[in-house]
């Protein structure tokens, strides 16, 4: 990590993909902890981990919560607000921008994975989620996915960034682990995400394409609900393989960072629903140069084509 000892507001950030202005909202809500050096404000490795151990139980009540909901008229979406699902720094800073200039709808964010994500979306729950699973079959990314889970539903596919999905290892790569197939050995402990997140998605179909029996890998089904936490599992030598991305590994001293395979980070609108103000105030965001710049230069994160239309279902 930058520095074990007092990260930063712009660190914590960066660790939780989630903008400056959220760190200091955490800070005022009493969600996670901080200590003042002069008038700067500081915090732990711990404080981080404490904030991702306690966030995750809170998610998980909020999923089961969305999840367990009947389904909802036209006036309880209005009522909810403008929900945007998915886990990136991107999403944070495009509730942020939207936020800016309200309109009537408030704008609001749900961390669920991409899979449930989409389901929610379907469900009429969401109102975008943000998606990356790849389907080996086609070797694409989250068309499949899309027809599959909005059966019936007519929907777009925007393009929000590339990103590089691969391996925490610790620092040096004391194991000399190299790619999918070490997976299979014995001496390799990983930690997993939960069901539905698009690493978890990314790895088990690379376990089924190489016959490797998910039980049959050593901390398989030991999760964690942030990338976070898996390269902090994995810095502290609790694990010797993680799946993740380019940008948290290039936050945390402790690990390298294996590059395997680049992933199309995007969203998923209902096509009806393109024609209503939130949409196309995002879609205006996205869009834009001065958007588009706040991320050009970010290790991990390639925007060259953010805010188009790629597909449609």
């Amino acid at each position: 990590m930058k520095n074990q000892t007092a990260l930063t507001v712009q660190d914590v950030a960066e660790m939780l993909n989630i903008a400056k202005n959220t760190v200091y909202d955490l800070i005022k809500r009493k969600e996670i902890n901080s200590y003042k050096v002069g008038r700067k404000v500081r915090f732990t490795l711990k404080d981080v981990e404490d904030y991702i151990s306690n966030s995750k139980k809170i998610r998980t009540l909020e999923k089961c919560e969305i999840c367990h909901a009947e389904n909802i008229s036209a006036e309880g979406q209005k009522e909810k607000g403008f929900v945007i699902c998915g886990q990136d720094l991107v999403l944070d800073a495009l509730v942020e921008s939207m936020q800016k200039k309200p309109l009537q709808q408030p704008v609001l964010r749900s961390y669920l994975s991409s899979y449930d994500g989409l389901v929610e979306l379907y469900r009429g729950n969401a109102s975008v989620t943000a998606a990356h699973l790849w389907d080996s079959s086609t070797n694409t990314y989250n068309i499949p996915f899309v027809r599959a889970l909005l059966p019936g539903v007519s929907a777009v596919i925007v393009h929000l960034t590339v990103r590089i999905q691969g391996f925490f290892v610790a620092k040096g790569n004391p194991k000399h682990i190299k790619g999918w197939e070490d997976l299979g050995r014995k001496d390799i402990k990983i930690v997993n995400r939960e069901k539905g997140a698009g690493s978890r998605v990314l790895l088990d179909e690379h376990l089924r394409l190489l016959g490797i029996k998910a039980s049959s890998v050593n901390g398989y089904f030991t999760e964690t609900a942030a990338h976070v936490g898996l390269a902090s599992t994995v810095g502290r030598g609790d694990a010797d393989i993680a799946v993740g991305s380019e940008f948290i590994a290039c936050q945390m001293e402790s690990v390298d960072f294996i590059p395997l395979q680049k992933e199309s980070f995007e969203l998923v609108i209902k096509k009806e629903d393109l024609v209503k103000d939130s949409v196309r105030q995002m879609m205006r965001i996205l869009e834009s140069s001065q958007f588009r710049q706040e991320f050009e230069g970010i290790t991990g994160y390639d925007v060259a084509n953010m805010g188009t239309i790629v597909a449609e279902t």
